[in-house]
């Protein structure tokens, strides 16, 4: 097989095009979600909410936040996995699923996890009960009788029953049937799902084709991510780029399409950025989300939004959505490269767009 030669550019044009970010915006919500194969769950709000972002990133201010609870209520997106999927994909993981309990020659951390499920057995049991009986329910209405603690150095110490819960989607157990508000809701799966199931070797190869298209250009192996893999094995076709170490897999239909950029504003949780390595590698662009750092460590802001302009990130928007006083308010615009005037212009209609989109004034530095 040939592999093919990328230019740096090329790579980044196939990945911005890959991502939906170029000239051609999509249709519709659904198009976005099925092409893009998920949208990030993360409730910070300083902007919006990134799965909202990154809809608005793609579609434009046509696009209005109800149409993502829309389609969650019907289904045709669902929740798993932190993720909005298509509905349709669910199919994809209920292999998995069914062999997480069983699956041999685990890393230590993954058995270490399926020890601490089997030591609060009684604790799943007592869920699954009171789910059948009373579903959906929120986290609080769950009962913790876990009999060993979750310990952690982090956030989730002690937080026995959402661990558990998120334990038993990965065992295709319960799901998120709807939210109230920000509160998820869970029931049993066999309520949410539906039965089709497509083999786990087969679903794993369809998943690695679908994010290759999704990506345009990725790793064969990545770092295991207990998620979403960065990585796509062996789809697609092989590609080196120059000035980049190792072999890429690339998909083929991007190879040799036209290109026409744009301006946009993207998620820290964005997945042209989201995996960091990359990022740097096809792009030279350091970045880092700040937001857990103390404000005095931060180089770009709290909740800072990388700035695509045609096939480079340029900079970062450090902006605040203060809603309270009905204000977006840009606290800085950080430029890695000097803006030219074409990119002030055009980022700066991204920016009046953003502020349109949320309903809020905009409130930019002199």
């Amino acid at each position: 097989m040939i592999v093919h030669q990328l230019s740096p550019r090329d790579a980044r044009r196939i990945a911005v095009r890959a991502q939906l970010l170029d000239r051609r915006r999509p249709a519709a919500l659904l198009d976005v979600v099925r092409h893009l194969t998920l949208l990030q769950v993360d409730l910070t709000a300083a902007v919006a909410p990134s799965v909202d972002l990154v809809a608005w990133s793609r579609l434009g201010s046509p696009y209005a936040p109800a149409e993502l609870a829309t389609a969650l209520e019907d289904r045709t997106l669902i929740e798993l996995r932190g993720m909005i999927r298509p509905g349709e994909d669910l199919a994809l993981y209920r292999a998995e699923m069914a062999a997480w309990s069983t699956r041999a020659g685990q890393r230590g951390w993954r058995e270490s996890q399926r020890d601490w499920v089997r030591a609060n057995d009684a604790c799943r049991r007592d869920i699954l009960d009171r789910l059948d009986a009373d579903g959906p329910l929120p986290l609080s209405a769950l009962p913790d009788t876990c009999q060993v603690r979750w310990g952690s150095t982090g956030w989730n110490d002690d937080r026995n029953v959402s661990m558990l819960l998120d334990f038993m989607v990965l065992r295709g157990e319960v799901a998120i049937a709807g939210r109230d508000g920000r509160e998820r809701l869970w029931d049993l799966a066999t309520r949410v799902y539906p039965d089709e199931v497509v083999p786990e070797d087969k679903a794993l190869r369809i998943r690695n084709e679908r994010r290759l298209r999704a990506l345009g250009i990725a790793r064969t192996q990545g770092p295991e991510c207990p998620v979403e893999p960065s990585d796509v094995g062996d789809v697609g076709e092989p590609a080196v780029v120059e000035g980049v170490r190792g072999v890429w897999r690339v998909d083929p239909a991007q190879l040799g399409q036209p290109f026409a950029g744009r301006a946009a504003l993207l998620s820290p949780f964005d997945r042209l950025v989201y995996d960091r390595k990359r990022t740097l590698e096809l792009f030279e662009f350091d970045y880092a989300l700040e937001m857990y750092k103390p404000a005095a460590k931060r180089r770009w802001g709290f909740y800072a939004l990388p700035i695509l302009y045609g096939d480079r990130l340029v900079g970062k928007l450090d902006a605040t959505a203060d809603r309270k006083a009905r204000v977006l308010r840009v606290d800085a615009i950080h430029q890695d490269v000097p803006f030219t005037k074409p990119t002030t212009a055009a980022v700066t209609g991204e920016i009046k767009d953003l502020a349109s989109w949320l309903d809020l004034d905009l409130d930019l530095p002199a």
